[in-house]
């Protein structure tokens, strides 16, 4: 779905996500196994496997497989079940922001005001 707008903040396209059903119970069954492996992990930390060398390694892969599986559940998450929408923003060139003040985009004195053109110069958050 696309709108012909084209001020600042409308939509430009919104598609629907899909919802489907494999992708919840594909989330529920990652939310399982997610919900064991941090059980497992707070056992082994309760029980001192961290203070053995092999124990620690074991608790670290323990904790990677924990957030790569939960990476896993935010990224169906995200692609199933939220709305790809594209805003129409304002367009700037990169540099504008950085060296343009606003009321000054037509230019300004050259030597008008020395002392607060080096002011603003030196210290470029000085207030008026």
């Amino acid at each position: 779905m696309s709108s012909s707008g084209s001020t600042y903040g409308d939509i430009h396209r919104y598609e629907p996500a899909r919802e489907s059903t494999t992708a919840a119970i594909t989330i529920v069954l990652l939310t399982i196994v997610e919900v064991v492996f941090v059980g497992l992990f707070t056992y082994g930390l309760l029980n001192g496997w961290g203070l053995r060398e092999a124990g620690n390694m074991f608790l670290g892969g323990i904790l990677a497989i924990i957030f790569i599986d939960l990476a896993f559940i935010l990224m169906l998450y995200r692609k199933e079940f939220l709305p790809d929408v594209m805003i129409v923003k304002k367009r700037r060139r990169k540099w504008e922001d950085l060296y343009v003040r606003e009321g000054q985009e037509e230019g300004a004195e050259s030597f008008g005001n020395a002392w607060e053109q080096f002011k603003r110069a030196v210290y470029p958050y000085y207030k008026r």
